[in-house]
């Protein structure tokens, strides 16, 4: 077998250690690797690239198609960018895998049944990082949900399913509250799931649905969501059955993936040779499987199992089941030494080979039409009375449109609010045809726009709205 090259980057803090300790487990199993060493993390930061990754750390990513990835140090504040997050949506890793399973009674933990894993959407959502301080008092986070995006993790989901044997997907979101954004991917889940009539499936609201994760995780196999839910179940989960430090995660694209622990930088215990190489050494197993070394990823992981399994463990999980206290080092040097057994009691490993590239399912789009505008404005004026900014505003009513509502933080205020509502200084101010089915144009959008200002009104932000083959493409107001 030729050597594949892979991207390494050793990362900040204890990444140099555990990436070490890594190397050292996959170059003794036989892995048929080329490392091809990149510098990322705070040193880069600290040279003004706000990225944290320089170009060539970029061509080699694109050059090589496999990162193994230890954790860095990200600056707060200064306008510096996730170097994660930039990561995953600037070369499409799309699909964010964190298997979570139990190893009790190695690895203490009051859910012994658990093998479950969360594949998270990992490019859109709020995670898009797109804000804006709209007032003196409002700041705004864009949520964006797409289509494509949602349509290509979910049947990622499935396809992971099916080629590891996994009997049940469960799609959690947040759709009774965001009707729109998370019905979205709740209906396209829905959709999907027709095509793969030998599994079962169920939706949960995400509240409930991390109460299940904490309570009683044994009863969830895969899960899909969103980036945000995924990012903080995914932690839920692997804190449940024993420690974060044990987590591996994968994130893959259609031409590049990234493998990484899932475990942050740790500085404060830098250089202590104490750290927890075994979330590294997780996600060094499924690159491994994603690059077709299925042998190889079978014996680190039957060795690392064996390894738990005869209680050699480091200090974050020592406990009463443990038989040796091991530093970093020397922890690889043992899953080394086992590297032609196999767990006894632990449930061994067999790997597949994973999942293909997804393709979507062509569709007709959908015929858009323009019905009316939120116009959302600064107004700061006489106590904040609704009425009074809503009968002002009136004024700019004409050419075939009208003012509807007036709503603060999402609330109807205007006409017939209510006294008790709060209001801050961010009002959305709706305006639709004044025959009903009518429609508009660009054109008289512009010219209502105009009146506004001639008005004085300070418009901050407009949203066109839209239906789509007839369906609304906008949330009704509450109240409304």
């Amino acid at each position: 077998m030729s050597k594949r090259k892979v991207t390494v980057a050793y990362g900040d803090g204890i990444g140099p250690e555990i990436m070490q300790a890594t190397l050292d487990v996959l170059f003794a199993a036989g892995a048929q690797i080329e490392t091809e060493v990149i510098e990322i993390g705070e040193k880069v930061y600290k040279k003004g690239i706000s990225s944290g990754m320089p170009q060539e750390a970029w061509d080699s990513l694109r050059s090589t198609k496999v990162f193994l990835k230890a954790p860095i140090t990200t600056p707060q504040g200064g306008g510096v960018k996730s170097l994660n997050v930039t990561t995953r949506k600037t070369l499409g890793l799309y699909a964010n895998v964190r298997p979570c399973r139990s190893f009790f009674p190695y690895v203490e933990t009051n859910h012994p049944l658990t093998d479950m894993v969360i594949i998270r959407e990992n490019e859109e959502d709020l995670y898009a990082g797109i804000e804006h301080r709209q007032t003196d008092e409002v700041v705004q986070t864009l949520k964006l949900i797409s289509r494509p995006g949602s349509e290509k993790i979910i049947r990622f989901a499935f396809e992971y399913a099916k080629a590891y044997g996994r009997k049940k997907v469960t799609c959690m979101t947040k759709d009774n509250i965001m009707k729109l954004a998370d019905g979205t991917f709740h209906k396209i889940f829905d959709e999907v799931s027709k095509e793969y009539p030998e599994i079962e499936t169920n939706h949960m609201i995400i509240d409930i649905g991390s109460a299940i994760i904490a309570d009683s995780p044994h009863k969830l196999d895969v899960i899909v969501t969103e980036n945000l839910y995924g990012d903080i179940i995914s932690d839920i989960a692997a804190q449940v059955t024993g420690s974060v430090g044990l987590g591996g995660s994968a994130n893959i694209g259609s031409e590049v993936a990234m493998f990484e622990a899932i475990h942050g930088s740790a500085p404060d215990i830098a250089g202590l040779d104490i750290a927890n190489p075994s979330g590294l050494i997780n996600a060094a197993v499924m690159m491994l499987v994603h690059i077709g070394q299925i042998d190889v990823a079978e014996k680190i992981q039957n060795a690392w199992l064996k390894t738990i399994e005869d209680g050699i463990h480091t200090s974050d999980i020592y406990g009463k089941d443990s038989d040796r206290k091991v530093w970093c080092s020397e922890f690889a040097k043992e899953v080394i030494v086992r590297l032609d057994k196999q767990p006894s009691k632990l449930r061994a490993v067999k790997f597949e080979a994973g999942v293909k590239d997804i393709k979507l399912k062509e569709r007709k789009k959908a015929k858009k039409e323009l019905v009316g505008i939120d116009v959302f404005i600064d107004w700061d004026e006489d106590g904040r009375k609704p009425n009074s900014i809503g009968d002002h505003l009136s004024k700019s009513n004409g050419d075939g449109i009208k003012l509807k509502m007036i709503t603060n933080r999402g609330v109807k205020v205007y006409p017939e609010g209510m006294p008790e509502t709060f209001c801050t200084d961010h009002w959305r101010c709706r305006f639709v045809p004044e025959t009903q089915g009518a429609t508009l144009t660009p054109l008289q959008i512009m010219d209502l726009q105009k009146r506004i200002l001639d008005l004085g009104f300070d418009i901050i932000k407009t949203e066109n709205l839209y239906t789509f083959d007839g369906e609304l493409g906008y949330s009704l107001g509450q109240g409304e």
